[in-house]
């Protein structure tokens, strides 16, 4: 994981640990929210504070319906104050049935607007993945970012639907009913006061607890989902070498650790609620203690709004605020652990979608062309089935054009994944349009590192990588990787039908284009033979097919591609002897006419290539055909007939 997304364990239980969490995360998130639904959120705010009013004035109301009816109705009679308990009642209905409106109101928009903000959350992340170049994905690890896609928006979901109006309902409810209380009696709500603080503390103690191993919990689960994925992927691996048991070990240990976070974490939020309510129940027995002997003493009442002695209505209304004021602090103190998991994942999510996107200052793009009378190219906006490269020169503002043949020039090429360790040093080569070019040599030579280059997968800090004479850094990378087809050794199919992954090379192939190129592939044999044809679904990267079927499919994705350039990254490897010679006759045929880079180590897959070039430490020490590299009896010789073996 980046250090940038580290969230530091717990230290301690002295307040939640907001350490992994960047600052600004929680106002970014609530800009966020507001840039799609600013009108929903208002009326949500103007919900809440319906809502949190009409639960407050019930105890104003409890109040007057004491002291004005009850307490007058036992000497005067109930018709006497009948009259104004039904008007009181008839306000307090009103204000009730407002509430479970707003309530549901409030609910629905709610709805709307967590997972709306989800989705699009979800688009932002995938617009951004898409843009980013190879090297994050090879620096990151892919069980990570389908975290930030889950776990991560789960948290933001559950704080945006839940957490955040409960906090919002709650601020509104805990302002109020101090208003109110001071408005009744200044020295009650002095010891109330005192009690919030002695609860502020506790929840501050266990609170925090909660949140630090909330975070730890989140970790360890993520650890042990990425273990599952992993053994149930290499299952028949586990199975052949007998691993069941070490990998049970292994699953316990992370279980344990889950078992441990995830138990930490839950006493400390699931004792929060008895400490508090327990506090609350002291401070309720207290304030009735105190308010009864104020009222048999015939206290007076210092208030804010100045009222006359203490009655009994204000007594009961003030329990009852108080009963209302602890359970709102407690559901306060529940909502800590929850926000921090929230603004630790929204950082997590933002931190992917402010990576920074692949770079591309090319501007040559490929363009359909005919050739006029005098042999010039001339562009089309038809498909004419020829392309050429339209070249505008800033210098003086004039656009050429250079027909698209496939003729790849490295020269002085030095390169390395990280400017400490280079791995390729002065690679200079040449394919002229319709050759084959073979590159042989032990794993980690750089042999796949020279075709990352040429799709510019990677871009070189020194020499010039050059396509039918253009510096490949002046092409748009999309444009650049549309002239090229690549067949590699570990095959991904997608979902869908076998129709749909050989269209997968070219989008608007039409069938026939697609069986052609299966057939070229030596593939339509086994397809016609699936239950449904070419309408086969495919599932599970086609596990339904062997590992030979499923390269045949790939070869035939990169046929209908129909590219000048072709890159087979040991595309024969998975595939048997016999199958191997079948494809390689359909192989030699897909290659004529188009310039060829092949990775093989299968040396009889290379002997009629135009040039063989031998790697070893990211040089270039042998280069020339079979029959020359043979003569020179120098390591590709040893390597032919066995002296050596590659790595």
């Amino acid at each position: 994981m980046a250090e940038g997304r580290r969230l530091r364990g717990p230290r301690g239980a002295q307040g939640a640990d907001f350490s992994g969490i960047k600052k600004g995360t929680a106002g970014r998130l609530l800009k966020y929210i507001l840039r799609y639904y600013g009108k929903e959120l208002l009326l949500v705010i103007c919900c809440i504070i319906i809502m949190a009013s009409s639960s407050m004035v019930s105890t104003v109301f409890l109040q007057r319906l004491i002291d004005r009816c009850i307490t007058p109705g036992i000497s005067a009679g109930l018709n006497a104050v009948w009259p104004e308990m039904v008007r009181i009642l008839g306000t307090m209905a009103g204000f009730y049935a407002l509430g479970v409106c707003c309530s549901l109101l409030n609910t629905r928009t709610m709805a709307k607007v967590t997972q709306g903000t989800l989705k699009h959350f979800r688009t932002d992340m995938f617009d951004r993945m898409q843009t980013l170049p190879i090297k994050y994905f090879d620096t990151h690890a892919h069980g990570d970012i389908m975290s930030t896609y889950t776990n991560d928006t789960d948290a933001i979901r559950q704080f945006i639907g839940q957490s955040m109006p409960m906090l919002m309902q709650s601020s509104l409810t805990i302002a109020g009913i101090l208003v109110i209380m001071l408005s009744y009696n200044i020295g009650l709500t002095v010891v109330v006061l005192l009690f919030i603080g002695c609860m502020l503390l506790v929840s501050r103690r266990f609170a925090g607890a909660s949140a630090k191993y909330m975070m730890a919990q989140q970790r360890s689960l993520a650890a042990e989902e990425g273990f599952i994925e992993e053994m149930m992927e290499g299952q028949k691996v586990v199975q052949v070498f007998c691993h069941e048991e070490e990998g049970k070990q292994q699953f316990m240990k992370l279980n344990e650790q889950l078992f441990l976070d995830g138990e930490k974490a839950h006493r400390n939020g699931n004792i929060l609620m008895p400490i508090l309510g327990n506090m609350g129940n002291v401070m309720y027995v207290l304030l009735a203690v105190i308010g009864g002997l104020m009222i048999y003493f015939h206290a007076p009442n210092l208030s804010l709004a100045g009222m006359g002695s203490i009655t009994a209505g204000i007594i009961i209304s003030f329990l009852s605020m108080s009963r209302q004021l602890s359970q709102t602090i407690g559901q306060v103190s529940n909502q800590v652990s929850m926000m921090a998991m929230a603004l630790a994942g929204a950082g997590r999510v933002f931190e992917l979608i402010d990576q920074e996107p692949e770079q591309d200052d090319g501007y040559v793009v490929l363009v359909n062309c005919t050739k006029n009378e005098k042999g010039e190219i001339v562009e089309s906006k038809k498909t004419t089935g020829m392309w050429a490269w339209r070249h505008p020169h800033k210098a003086d503002g004039t656009v050429t054009y250079t027909e698209l043949k496939g003729d790849i020039q490295m020269v002085g090429v030095d390169f390395g994944y990280t400017p400490e360790k280079m791995v390729l040093h002065d690679i200079s080569l040449y394919a002229k349009p319709g050759q084959k070019i073979a590159f042989v040599g032990a794993t980690g030579a750089g042999k796949t590192t020279i075709t990352n280059l040429i799709n510019r997968f990677y871009d070189i800090p020194d020499g010039k990588i050059r396509y039918d004479g253009i510096n490949i850094n002046k092409i748009k990378k999309p444009e650049l990787r549309r002239s090229l087809g690549i067949v590699l050794q570990d095959v991904n199919l997608f979902t869908g039908t076998v129709m749909d992954n050989i269209r997968y090379g070219r989008l608007d192939a039409t069938d026939e284009e697609c069986i052609a190129a299966a057939k070229l592939a030596n593939a339509d044999d086994f397809i016609t033979r699936l239950p449904n044809g070419y309408q086969t679904m495919l599932t599970g990267n086609g596990a339904s097919l062997s590992q030979g079927q499923r390269q045949l499919i790939s070869i035939a994705r990169a046929a209908v591609a129909d590219p000048p350039v072709m890159i087979l990254d040991e595309a024969t490897s998975s595939i048997d002897t016999r199958t191997e010679a079948l494809v390689q006759a359909s192989m030699d045929n897909l290659m004529r006419g188009r310039t060829v880079f092949v990775i093989a180590h299968r040396l009889s897959t290379v002997r009629n290539s135009d040039a063989i070039m031998v790697l070893d430490h990211g040089k270039i020490i042998e280069r020339g055909d079979h029959d020359d590299l043979i003569a020179q009896k120098g390591t590709y010789y040893q390597l032919y007939t066995g002296a050596f073996e590659l790595e």
